[in-house]
């Protein structure tokens, strides 16, 4: 059977889009900086694809082919997970939300934190 050129050139471009977005793309390789926190950065990853070409001649023998593909690959970085004595956290990169709702439930693990910590702190006074 006779090769599909524009199949052809379809897959050549998504082979070059697939070497361009894997995994080590969207989570990053762990750094571990000298006082032992370690950080991951995640990414998002957007891609964008079009192929399109046509068989020109009168009959098979005479038969030309003109196509063309392109791709656009666009990378944002979203987080980073930020592990320090066997803790978890994710520090977001992007912009702070919008409406009060969403700061509000984007301080709650922090707040927690403090609360948490306030009360441990009145707890150890009072065993004293």
């Amino acid at each position: 059977m006779e090769n599909n050129k524009l199949d052809s050139l379809m897959r050549s471009t998504m082979e070059k889009i697939h070497e361009m977005a894997d995994t080590n793309t969207i989570v990053g390789e762990p750094i571990t900086t000298p006082d032992g926190v370690t950080l991951i950065p995640i990414s998002k990853i957007s891609v964008g694809f079009g192929s399109g070409g046509g068989d020109y001649g009168k009959n098979a023998a005479d038969k030309n082919f003109g196509g063309g593909s392109g791709a656009g690959v666009k990378i944002d970085p979203v987080a980073f997970l930020v592990i320090k004595d066997g803790i978890t956290r994710v520090m977001p990169v992007a912009v702070p939300p919008m409406s009060t709702v969403d700061r509000v439930i984007d301080m709650v693990p922090d707040l927690m934190d403090k609360v948490e910590k306030y009360f441990d702190k009145k707890k150890d006074k009072e065993t004293f």
